[in-house]
């Protein structure tokens, strides 16, 4: 009895002991947790809806120029086929040829733009490492297409050079062609020029996360000349073999480039 009186005197009060611990709730139990993954997925194809419509209005401003000075950017792209006219087999089918040369100059004046803002929507995604090896890249990403603008602008008049002769000669055919098909060709090759000129940016940035090494792309030689060689056809569809050998030959200069820009990078 005393050992029971103990507690009354002290004061202190008893507390109900539970006979056994109850088993934590189940995951079934819980109740449903709120939007945690629709809200910012939601959030992530508004933020892709908002860097969309900045490069979009950024080729739109490019256009408008390009169409205000389309009459002497077309005299440029036309030199190559010399004082031969070009035909227009349509109505209205100049106005169409002058709007996609100009969409063509707004996307290459737009380029910088786009690239800023695609750099603005994947950065956040990445860690601070990863976007301080990657931050470089982006301005490079704007030099090589350039550069590749460039290559095709130079290639440009040799192969109408090579186009044109066989419609000339002792070949009973004749060069009568349209505007439409003529800078159709000149907007590929311009466009497919210079998008194939980024990817050493691409090796380069899957080399610092460990998919590619130099060692693997030194053992890719022979089966990437053969895509090379694939790239560079689609890529100049006017028929010449002079614009996707010189595209072919630039693209192999740029992979032997990028092998040892991987090499340097330690992979």
């Amino acid at each position: 009895m005393a050992d029971v009186d103990l507690p009354r005197e002290s004061g202190a009060a008893l507390l109900p002991v539970p006979s056994s611990a109850s088993p934590p709730p189940s995951v079934e139990a819980l109740p449903p947790a709120p939007d945690a993954a629709v809200m910012p997925l939601f959030d992530h194809l508004a933020e892709l809806r908002r860097r969309i419509a900045v490069a979009l209005l950024a080729i739109v401003a490019g256009t408008v120029m390009g169409f205000v000075f389309s009459q002497r950017i077309i005299e440029i792209l036309k030199a190559p086929y010399g004082e031969a006219r070009l035909l227009l087999l349509a109505p209205g089918e100049g106005f169409f040829i002058t709007l996609k040369v100009a969409i063509v100059v707004g996307i290459v004046l737009g380029m910088p733009v786009i690239l800023f803002e695609l750099w603005r929507f994947i950065s956040p995604g990445l860690t601070s490492e990863e976007r301080r090896i990657a931050r470089p890249w982006v301005p490079l990403a704007l030099v090589f297409f350039v550069a590749g603008v460039a290559v095709a602008y130079f290639v440009l008049p040799f192969a109408i050079a090579f186009l044109s002769s066989f419609g000339t000669g002792d070949l009973p055919l004749e060069n009568a062609w349209t505007a439409e098909g003529y800078f159709g060709f000149v907007a590929t090759m311009f466009l497919g020029f210079g998008l194939v000129m980024e990817y050493p940016i691409v090796l380069v940035l899957l080399s610092k996360v460990g998919i590619v090494t130099s060692a693997r792309l030194r053992s890719a030689r022979r089966y990437v000349i053969i895509v090379f060689a694939i790239v560079a056809a689609v890529a100049t569809p006017g028929g010449d073999i002079i614009s996707p050998f010189v595209l072919g030959v630039t693209m192999y200069g740029l992979y032997e480039l990028s092998i040892l820009l991987v090499r340097a990078g330690g992979h």
